[in-house]
């Protein structure tokens, strides 16, 4: 039974498509990670100014040293975060919390469009990784996981106390 605060259900069906996709994807989790990064300013190369580490930086992307950890930091949290989501009845992150997070993406001035622009990242790379699995029903399953780790990030976007 969803938590009706939590406002929307995430499905048994979603959560199995989830659970088999990263099942296969978390041994490249260092790979994938960076490739959603790379995508991601591909489409908003200005994205890139959020990180201070890239900022200073003059390797080329895929050579920054802090990039890769960060990148599969950020795939496995969004992943693992997915895989939670019906067990927990709502949104749980490790190594984290989602008050600190919402502080950094305050901090940074991340907007709706970056959020957007994740998304779709995040669903082509996963879609690139298991193509033979990829399925509309797929797609929606972790659109809605993505959607709501978002809501709940937003939900807490304001300054750190």
């Amino acid at each position: 039974m969803a938590n009706i605060n939590e406002g929307r259900a995430f499905t048994e069906e979603q959560e199995a498509l989830v659970v088999k996709s990263w099942n296969v994807m978390k041994k490249n989790a260092g790979e994938l990670g960076l490739k959603f990064f790379l995508r991601i300013f591909e489409i908003a190369p200005s994205a890139q100014k959020l990180f201070s580490f890239l900022r200073d930086s003059n390797v080329p992307l895929e050579q920054n040293q802090k990039l890769k950890p960060h990148a599969m930091s950020v795939f496995v949290m969004t992943c693992e975060s997915a895989v939670q989501l019906r067990k927990a009845g709502k949104v749980t992150v490790r190594e984290s919390t989602l008050k600190k997070l919402g502080a950094v993406h305050f901090k940074y001035g991340v907007v709706n469009e970056h959020f957007e622009v994740t998304k779709f990242s995040l669903l082509e790379t996963i879609k690139e990784a298991v193509p033979e699995m990829w399925s509309p029903e797929m797609k929606s399953a972790w659109s809605e996981a993505y959607d709501q780790l978002v809501a709940a990030i937003k939900s807490e976007m304001k300054p750190s106390s």
